[in-house]
């Protein structure tokens, strides 16, 4: 009966956090939450072990999240944790990974006693200095650092951090806006978790905390003995910025765990291409479970298995103050890396390598003389490339695999800021051949909005280095970003879009599986039919 009592109240605390992530997309101001869900939130005991996370979010959050609220813990101290308090960083070390990302935890207290912590996190807008790019040379130049503070003191705000935000960041009303949405949707998973402790006559989480974490373990280390002792090894090259990034990997499986080394990687780039181990971590965590048990629920038990280490100035291992804005670019690439290390180990589980890293683009609007008192605007829009191709199954077209958010709509977009979508279509030929296609990429023709210039913040891969097939299948086509004159644009870094023109985004491929020459001739007369091959 226990047993059962438990399991109810687990899928009941999963709810909860999924209504806890929902709130937060429904309150945001930023579209990067509200269309894309870039965003992640759970409940933590009074440790800070994360016990259940929203199915809602990307594992680049979720999972650096799973480490993050000890921190929290520590830098405010066990003696300055109060009832109606709420804590609040962005730092990229002790957060999510950069500045962009705001974390916000708040204490549970039930009948005055702390019984543990909702956490959440989300992608603003911008954070001020050079905007969000890879150009900064140091994390000082990326936007305003908040250390672990206190939002809320007591059920009092903290007015001056709310005003220092205000005259620092470039869309305040956004910013601010989406900070009250954190500290709102905390509050929900609060009220929620509260009734849950009534229902079920609890005055804590601390014995089903722990049930959840003995059948997590149990379960993941059960999954986990899928894969023979030993070592296996991977690498792959990516475009890194103005220089071919190389990331190596060393997976050690055991009977205790697995242990990531990402000795041989290249060194830190000297601009916002960087990595916290923390994001890699979270990405090659992400890989694992992915292909070990993929209906695994995310909390510290399923993670614990998981470690990681890397040199001092390894690509994948960015201290302070090494430039990380645009993290994720190299960070999306660790799972599929990852993967590719057991591929041969489990053939019929792994995919091709697909896009990886998002193809989000960042849009400062600025008037461009003729009207002087046009608002200036900041614009994000995501974007997706192709996953590779599964060993029973094609990729997935325009899908953010391994970040998982939604590509956001022309539609959306066009509503927050002064851009007109031209063009937003799939892009044939170019998924990889195989047994099985890799997913196709997008084609995206943008331009401003009349009385309006773009300086527009390139964060782009798959340029130079295209996703590869795996077990004979092909490469997946190579990412271009050109203007409409046929003008290359550098794949990173803030250019304008000279007046007039329109900017042209094609997006990449995801790699081929198997030998092209197997492909079913029905899949090929569908493809043809859709206009996915020409």
């Amino acid at each position: 009966m226990r047993h059962l009592k438990n399991q109810v109240m687990w899928n009941r605390l999963i709810s909860i956090v999924e209504e806890q992530a929902l709130a937060l997309v429904r309150t945001a101001f930023s579209t990067s939450v509200r269309e894309a869900g870039d965003l992640s939130a759970g409940v933590y005991d009074t440790k800070g072990r994360m016990i259940a996370q929203a199915i809602t979010g990307t594992p680049g959050h979720v999972n650096t999240m799973a480490a993050a609220v000890v921190n929290f813990i520590e830098d405010i101290g066990p003696h300055r944790i109060y009832e109606g308090d709420v804590y609040i960083t962005n730092d990229p070390w002790k957060g999510t990974g950069h500045l962009h990302d705001f974390t916000v935890v708040t204490p549970v207290f039930r009948d005055a006693n702390l019984i543990g912590y909702f956490g959440c996190t989300a992608h603003v807008v911008d954070v001020g200095g050079r905007g969000f790019g890879p150009d900064a040379t140091e994390v000082y130049e990326e936007g305003l650092f908040v250390p672990i503070m206190k939002l809320l003191e007591r059920g009092e705000l903290n007015e001056d951090l709310i005003n220092i935000v205000r005259h620092n960041v470039r869309e305040s009303s956004q910013v601010i806006g989406d900070l009250h949405s954190l500290s709102t949707s905390n509050e929900t998973g609060i009220r929620r978790l509260h009734g849950m402790l009534d229902e079920f006559h609890l005055d804590n989480l601390e014995d089903l905390a722990e049930f959840i974490f003995e059948k997590t373990h149990h379960a993941t280390m059960e999954r986990l003995s899928k894969l023979k002792p030993g070592e296996y090894k991977n690498e792959m090259q990516v475009d890194g910025y103005n220089e071919t990034v190389t990331l190596k990997v060393t997976i050690t499986v055991d009977k205790k765990g697995a242990h990531a080394d990402f000795e041989g990687s290249s060194p830190t780039c000297e601009h916002g291409v960087n990595v916290p181990l923390v994001y890699a971590h979270a990405y090659y965590s992400y890989a694992m479970l992915v292909a070990l048990a993929p209906e695994m629920p995310s909390n510290y038990a399923s993670l614990a298995a998981f470690t990681v280490s890397a040199p001092e100035q390894c690509i994948l291992n960015a201290k302070h103050p090494d430039p990380v804005a645009v993290r994720h670019v190299t960070g999306h690439f660790v799972t599929d890396l990852c993967l590719g290390a057991i591929a041969e180990a489990l053939p019929q589980v792994i995919p091709a390598e697909g896009a990886g890293a998002l193809w989000n683009f960042h849009v400062s609007a600025r008037s461009a003389g003729l009207n002087p008192d046009l608002p200036p605007r900041e614009i994000l829009m995501f974007n997706s490339g192709g996953t590779g191709a599964r060993p029973h199954l094609d990729g997935l077209s325009s899908t953010a695999f391994p970040s998982g958010v939604r590509t956001m709509s022309s539609e959306a977009t066009e509503q927050v800021g002064p851009i007109v979508i031209w063009r937003k279509e799939l892009r044939p030929n170019s998924g990889g051949n195989g047994c099985h296609r890799g997913g196709l990429g997008q084609i995206i023709e943008l331009a401003p909005a009349e009385g309006y210039k773009f300086f527009f913040s390139c964060m782009f891969d798959r340029v130079e280095n295209p996703a590869r097939g795996r077990n004979g299948g092909e490469s997946g086509s190579p990412g271009k970003v050109y203007l409409d004159d046929g003008t290359p644009f550098d794949a990173k870094g803030k250019q304008p879009v000279p007046e007039g023109r329109r900017l042209i985004l094609e997006l990449p491929g995801g790699g081929g599986f198997g030998n092209p020459g197997e492909r079913n001739p029905d899949s090929i007369e569908n493809d043809l039919a859709q206009g996915y091959v020409s």
